[in-house]
């Protein structure tokens, strides 16, 4: 025991004096642990609830408030482009139905409609959703409207034997002329009736409703007046169709023919629409050739001294030559279809010949003689009766001016004074004031002077120089 206990003090004895001698060393007999950090567990748990507040302020940037609704469609906390696509889907799917126990349209069978994309642009950004104070606001309205031809149709199917097809204006040709048969119309479901209804239930957030099937008016969509418009044109056509030369219709066509060839029908918008056959009209069109083509006919045109022409009543008539009927049939119904029934032909001219003739009526007083000249030649004459002395006929140029092929003559003798009046005197062609060329029934003294002053000659020979003579002929007096 002592030595156990020696020796136990002996080691501490000396464990301390080392420990005394050596004083900047430290023994130790393990590693020291190193120093635990502290755990902060708050930090770990803020991290993910930090990240999804900053994702839901930033949603909240493209969202609509919450408590938002479009008509009946709650739109919060989408963005606008779902809300609209959610406004048009809820309208689609939303029905009506027509009465108790009828049948059912959609608003998709309706072609109903809402401007779903600005509604939605417009409630974001009046309730973006980041704007609390925004938050379950009033529904915003959303008016609903209806494609009319669709909800027509659709109405129409639904409506079974409620509806009442309308009868369409119709036009038909009686023998001479064109007639209107009015429309009357028909009876179907009211498209507003079931436009309200649909929108009622909308508004609502209803996906159903029932209204009552009211009947209105079915107007055709071929009315009265287009018809009457139409047989307007027809008839005007009537008026005026065949086949032209210029300005000239040169081949009428009959009014029942022409009306033969048209077809008035209908198209899809209820208007009227003309068409013609080719068909029908080539028979007439072969016959052209020998009812427009024609010789020139040559004239002559009548000048005066001075190389005026007074009178080119008979210049002759160009000849024509239709140049093809190739296609004219065709053509002809292109522009009836149109509504134009004048069809100018093709033709080439083939120019008249035409000869200038310069006439003149030569008196001579010492022979008492009548020359008719023509370009200066004598192509026929014969005795007169001029101016007694003292009431003479006055030598001179002068040209024929009124005509008349009977008159009472009334005047007073220059050689005597005495005044005479002549019934019933013919042919009269004044030529130098109230003098003239006339026939004379009251005497038949030719070559002598008889008169007072005008060229006395038989009536026929008056009547020959009438018709020969046009206003504006050279008259030639001369001893």
């Amino acid at each position: 025991m002592t030595d156990v206990a020696s020796k136990h003090d002996h080691e501490g004895t000396a464990e301390h004096a080392v420990a005394a001698s050596d004083a900047e060393q430290r023994v130790e007999w393990a590693p020291a642990e190193p120093t635990r950090k502290k755990r902060r567990l708050g930090l770990w748990i803020g991290v993910p609830v930090g990240v999804v507040a900053l994702g839901a302020a930033a949603a909240s940037l493209f969202l609509i408030a919450p408590g938002t609704s479009i008509g009946g469609v709650p739109v919060g906390f989408l963005t606008p482009g779902a809300a609209a696509a959610a406004v048009q889907d809820r309208l689609d799917q939303t029905t009506i139905t027509l009465g108790d126990g009828g049948d059912a349209v959609s608003g998709a069978d309706l072609g109903a409609q809402v401007d779903g994309a600005a509604l939605a642009s417009a409630a974001f950004d009046t309730r973006p959703a980041w704007n609390v104070t925004q938050w379950f606001g009033d529904p915003i309205a959303a008016p609903v409207t209806l494609e009319a031809d669709v909800a027509t149709t659709a109405l129409r199917a639904a409506a079974g034997d409620l509806y009442v097809e309308p009868t369409a204006a119709a036009v038909s040709f009686d023998g001479s002329s064109y007639v209107v048969s009015p429309d009357v119309p028909g009876a179907g479901i009211d498209p507003e009736a079931a436009r309200a209804g649909l929108q009622n239930a909308f508004d609502a957030g209803q996906t159903a409703a029932v209204i009552d099937p009211e009947l209105t008016p079915v107007a055709s969509l071929t009315t009265t007046a287009a018809a009457d418009e139409t047989a307007a044109t027809l008839n005007a056509m009537l008026e005026n169709v065949g086949f032209y030369v210029g300005d000239e219709r040169t081949v009428p066509v009959d009014r029942a023919v022409a009306a033969s060839w048209l077809t008035v029908g209908t198209a899809a918008d209820g208007s009227f629409e003309l068409t013609a056959d080719p068909a029908l009209i080539q028979p007439l069109v072969d016959t052209l050739p020998g009812l427009v083509d024609r010789a020139p006919v040559n004239g002559v045109v009548f000048a005066n001294a001075a190389g005026t022409i007074i009178d080119d009543s008979d210049a002759g008539l160009d000849g024509r030559t239709l140049q093809s009927t190739d296609g004219i049939a065709d053509g002809f119904a292109a522009q009836l279809a149109t509504g134009d029934a004048v069809y100018r032909l093709p033709v080439e001219v083939v120019p008249v010949t035409t000869a200038t003739i310069t006439r003149m009526l030569e008196v001579d007083l010492g022979e008492q003689r009548l020359y008719l000249k023509e370009n200066g030649a004598v192509v026929d004459s014969w005795l007169v009766s001029t101016g007694r002395p003292g009431a003479d006929t006055q030598t001179g140029y002068y040209t024929i001016g009124w005509k008349t092929p009977r008159q009472d003559m009334r005047g007073t003798a220059s050689d005597s004074g005495v005044s005479y009046i002549q019934p019933d005197v013919k042919w009269a062609m004044y030529f130098n004031g109230d003098q003239a060329f006339h026939g004379v029934y009251w005497h038949s003294n030719w070559g002598s002077r008889m008169s007072a002053g005008c060229v006395g000659m038989p009536d026929s020979r008056a009547a020959q120089i009438y018709e020969w003579a046009v206003a504006g002929t050279d008259v030639w007096v001369h001893a």
